[in-house]
């Protein structure tokens, strides 16, 4: 017998709010969730993040600018670049290519993992001109 997980109404409205928001904080998505649910607590809003990317169903993503853990719903191995400006995090694939280059320069180590870029996103780069 295959024992389904409690799925709490604040988990299932967290999964469709990190759908329309891609990447988001406790913070953010308390802010959109007490629209539906005005007494939602920022506990509750933890306990079932916490809960969610425990059994895998949603992903932990690189922090923002403050440190806070950000959460993501893309599933599959990919990678970040991160506005340095506006603080937007947005999902590219680059490790496949990137790690490559890596390992050579560093004489053939072995290299693995998901890499995070930091830059100055298009939105921001309008603002410095």
């Amino acid at each position: 017998m295959t024992v389904v997980p409690r799925q709490s109404k604040y988990c299932s409205a967290i999964e469709v709010a990190l759908l329309e928001l891609s990447h988001a904080t406790n913070a953010e998505l308390l802010a959109v969730l007490r629209r539906q649910f005005p007494t939602l607590s920022a506990t509750t809003v933890h306990r079932a993040t916490a809960r969610l990317a425990g059994r895998g169903e949603i992903a932990v993503a690189p922090p923002n600018a403050s440190g806070d853990i950000r959460y993501d719903t893309n599933l599959a191995a990919h990678d970040h670049f991160v506005c340095s400006g506006c603080d937007e995090l947005r999902d590219i694939d680059i490790a496949s290519d990137v790690l490559q280059l890596v390992a050579r320069e560093l004489r053939n180590c072995h290299v693995s993992g998901r890499i995070t870029i930091t830059g100055t996103c298009s939105n921001c780069n309008k603002g410095e001109k």
